[in-house]
């Protein structure tokens, strides 16, 4: 079986894989936890969206923001950037709610991907 790709146009493993440094377990557990944190967090969001909560909407925005980053989702971890600003600063939810569901169309097609590559991991292919 060929070896999942670990980059695209919405994630790059570079950074985790640099720091993994070969671990396939420290990725395997990388993984898992974003697996379990970022749905979470997406679920706090839209909640707090739907509350029009704009304290936990920026807290949970702030949360997510790095877990992006280190997964090299630079393009969710600025617009997660953009949705905090946009909260704190009394912005459009319409606006908001926009940025989210173009977040959350780059997320789940990655957690479907991190899923295989975890899998492929575990299994030591």
């Amino acid at each position: 079986m060929a070896q999942l790709e670990t980059s695209d146009q919405n994630f790059d493993l570079s950074l985790l894989l640099e720091i993994a440094d070969g671990s396939d377990e420290f990725l395997v557990e990388s993984i898992d936890m974003f697996l379990v944190q970022t749905p979470e967090l997406m679920t706090a969001i839209y909640t707090a969206l739907q509350e029009q909560d704009r304290e936990v909407l920026a807290k949970s925005a702030h949360k997510l923001k790095p877990n992006l980053g280190f997964f090299g989702m630079l393009t969710a971890q600025a617009m997660m950037v953009e949705i905090e600003i946009l909260t704190k600063t009394d912005g459009s939810f319409d606006e908001i709610k926009s940025k989210y569901y173009q977040v959350a169309g780059m997320i789940k097609p990655t957690l479907d991907k991190l899923k295989l590559i975890r899998d492929e991991r575990q299994a030591g292919v």
